[in-house]
C-alpha cells in the first residue's frame, strides 16, 4: 500500500470477523470459498499474533530482567526503516539473541513485545546508519516489512510480533522528547510507556484509526486509484478517523468526501495492524444510496463502479484489462474478496 499521512485511499489491510454469520465464519476458518476458482482464502498480513503479551511484566522490572536474561529469549531487529533477517534459503529467520543483536550496531531502543509459549521476545532498535554496514553480510538479509509481508520472506507466525515491534520502536523514535514540557523522556515498564522527569507526564503509544470500506449496490461495487498506485490497481476507499467520530460516521464522511457517494448501513467486517507507521485498519462495507461518482482529483486519480465478476477477474489476476486488486497480504482484498463471493448484502 501507499500510505501517507493525508493521502486516503490504501490498497493495504485485520483478524477474521464475518459479518454474514456462522456459516460463513465456518468457511473463513476452514480457508473455504463459497467461489472455488478464487482458491483457499489467504491469510492477512500482521494479525493473527502468535504472542503473548503478557501485559503483567512491563511494570515488574525484576520480571522484565528476567526474560531478557532467559536463555530462549529471542529478539527482532530493526534499523531506520529496515528489519534484519538471517538468511535462511527462501524462508529467513528474523529472530536473532541479545548476544548477536549487541554485535550488530548500538542500541536505540528495547521494547518487550510478549511471550512465544514460554520464550521472550523482545524488539530493538538499530542506529539507521548501522543498516548500510549490515548490507554488506552475506548472511544477512535487510529489507522493509511490506516486502516482507508480499513475499512471504518469513514465517507467517513472525509477521505480527514484526509490526508490534515495528509500530513500537517508531513510536519511540518520534516521542524521546515531552510534548508537554521538552525535556527529554525515559522509557519505562518494558517499552511501553515514556516518563518525563521533569513534569511527570506520562506518554503512551499511540494507534492512528483509519477507516478502509468497500461501497455495494447490488452487483456492484466502488473502487478507486491513488495517484500512487501502480499501474492498473485498484483498491477500497480509506482515510482516517478523526477526533470525536464514530466509525460508521468515518466510513459515510471519507466515502462522499471521495467519490460523491451517500452511504446508509454500514457494516464492520474486520481490523489489521498496519505498522507504517502506527495505524490500525478498521475494514467496512457500505451500503451505497447513491450512484453517482463524484471524484475528488486532489485525493484520487479515479473511481468507477465495477461489477462483480469483473472483480472477481480482478482478483484472480485475469482481468483483460490488466486491472488488480491490492495482494492477498492487505486488508482490502479481503474486503473486496468478500463482497465479490457473496458473503456481504444489504439487501432487504
Amino acid at each position: 500500500m501507499f500510505w501517507a499521512p493525508r493521502m486516503r485511499l490504501l490498497c493495504e489491510p485485520s483478524t477474521w470477523h464475518s459479518t454474514a454469520g456462522p456459516a460463513s465464519m465456518a468457511r473463513w476458518n476452514n480457508c473455504m470459498s463459497p467461489r472455488p476458482d478464487l482458491g483457499p482464502k489467504p491469510r492477512l498480513g500482521y494479525a493473527e499474533s502468535s504472542l503473548e503479551r503478557a501485559t503483567e511484566r512491563r511494570a515488574d522490572a525484576a520480571a522484565l530482567a528476567a526474560s531478557a536474561d532467559d536463555q530462549h529469549a529471542r529478539t527482532y531487529l530493526v534499523a531506520g526503516d529496515s528489519i534484519i533477517l538471517n538468511q535462511a534459503g527462501a524462508v529467513c529467520d528474523p529472530l536473532f539473541t541479545s548476544a548477536q543483536a549487541r554485535t550488530f550496531g548500538r542500541t536505540l531502543e528495547t521494547v518487550f513485545l510478549g511471550l512465544c509459549g514460554d520464550a521472550p521476545r523482545f524488539a530493538i532498535a538499530l542506529e539507521p546508519q548501522a543498516a548500510e554496514t549490515l548490507k554488506t553480510r552475506d548472511e544477512l538479509v535487510l529489507t522493509d516489512l511490506r516486502s516482507i509481508a508480499v513475499r512471504g520472506l518469513v514465517e507467517a507466525e513472525h509477521l505480527a510480533p514484526l509490526a508490534e515491534g515495528k509500530a513500537l520502536l517508531n513510536w519511540h523514535g518520534r516521542h524521546r522528547f515531552c510534548s508537554t514540557c521538552g525535556a527529554a523522556t525515559d522509557l519505562v515498564e518494558g517499552g511501553w510507556r515514556r516518563d518525563c522527569p521533569v513534569c511527570r507526564a506520562q506518554h503512551f503509544p499511540r494507534t492512528d484509526p483509519v477507516v478502509i470500506m468497500l461501497a455495494i449496490a447490488g452487483e456492484r461495487c466502488v473502487l478507486g486509484r491513488s495517484h500512487r498506485f501502480q499501474p492498473g490497481m485498484w483498491s477500497c476507499l480509506a482515510g482516517f478517523v478523526e477526533p470525536g467520530e464514530a466509525i460508521e460516521d468515518a466510513v459515510r464522511r471519507e466515502t462522499r468526501e471521495e467519490a460523491g457517494i451517500v452511504c446508509g448501513r454500514v457494516r464492520y467486517f474486520a481490523s489489521q495492524p498496519w505498522p507504517f507507521p502506527t495505524s490500525l485498519m478498521i475494514g467496512c462495507h457500505a451500503e451505497a444510496c447513491s450512484r453517482e461518482i463524484v471524484i475528488e482529483r486532489a485525493e484520487l486519480d479515479d473511481a468507477r463502479w465495477f461489477e462483480r465478476e469483473e472483480v472477481a477477474a480482478m482478483l484472480l489476476r485475469r482481468h483483460p484489462d490488466g486491472l488488480t486488486t491490492p495482494p492477498p497480504m492487505a486488508i482490502a482484498y479481503h474486503i473486496i474478496r468478500a463482497w465479490a463471493e457473496e458473503e456481504v448484502s444489504f439487501d432487504p
